[in-house]
């Protein structure tokens, strides 16, 4: 996001639920978790402009407006029976407020979660669901008149880590003695990696990298940057934290690098 605004793109953030069920990581803050004073989702809205700041995305919005959607905790857990989580959520609701959205910014670009929600959290596989209906829907001129003209995005991603590089982090560590949490995982076993054959885009953006952790930081209630698989993930990749890669799933691939047969722009092939 961080460097397709300072491009000069259009980069618009849209996001499903205010976070109010998340875990609070920070004890002056315990107070405001839902099973108290359950005010989290205010404080989340503002660690969200925080990080969007230093990102430099100017546009982010909720879907159907702030707290129209709320959070749905874990799958499984008692939050997801609530008839107002993000989970229970009409599908075709939701995705027509993203039509609505769709049709007022005409993005060339969609990008969004893949089928598991990255590491399964209920929101995250329905906001891939939402995205993904909107998409069609956004292109049928029939569907809600009202909402304006029919427009079709050119091109969908969903994000992804490959599994990769990730091994190759993990054996250059070991191989300087290095042992932390980082190095102690189960590639195998992280649902949110995926074989380096399903990758189709590369974006390098190793200049944003600070903003990055800087944007992360910035929701001080559910990340802790000096500790655990955060802090190993970013004292590793240093520069590399600001690269990332994406499965198109939707439109045609652009020009693909020679070394990899990896896109290196979302944009590639589209006429602006």
């Amino acid at each position: 996001m961080a460097h397709y605004a300072s491009l000069g793109y259009g980069v618009t953030l849209v996001t499903c639920t205010a976070g109010e069920e998340g875990e609070v990581l920070v004890d002056h803050l315990a107070h405001v978790a839902s099973h108290a004073e359950d005010t989290l989702g205010h404080i989340r809205l503002d660690e969200l402009a925080t990080a969007m700041r230093h990102l430099g995305v100017t546009d982010h919005r909720f879907l159907g407006g702030h707290g129209h959607f709320r959070d749905s905790g874990m799958m499984g857990t008692e939050p997801n029976n609530r008839p107002d989580c993000f989970w229970q959520a009409d599908l075709l609701e939701a995705a027509s407020l993203l039509v609505e959205i769709i049709r007022e910014v005409k993005p060339h670009v969609l990008a969004t979660y893949d089928d598991f929600g990255g590491y399964g959290h209920p929101d995250h596989i329905k906001a891939h669901r939402v995205a993904m209906y909107a998409y069609q829907l956004a292109s049928i001129s029939t569907f809600k008149p009202e909402l304006g003209a029919a427009w079709q995005i050119h091109k969908v991603y969903w994000n992804a880590s490959p599994k990769g590089p990730m091994r190759k982090a993990v054996e250059q560590l070991k191989a300087q003695g290095i042992s932390n949490e980082f190095t102690e995982m189960n590639l195998e076993e992280l649902p949110f990696l995926v074989e380096d054959d399903v990758i189709t885009t590369r974006i390098s953006a190793e200049r944003f990298s600070s903003a990055k952790v800087a944007a992360l930081g910035s929701h001080v209630t559910q990340v802790k940057l000096d500790e655990g698989p955060f802090a190993a993930m970013i004292e590793f990749s240093g520069d590399q934290f600001g690269v990332e890669h994406y499965r198109l799933v939707a439109g045609q691939r652009g020009e693909v690098d020679a070394a990899t047969g990896w896109e290196t722009d979302l944009f590639s092939g589209i006429a602006l």
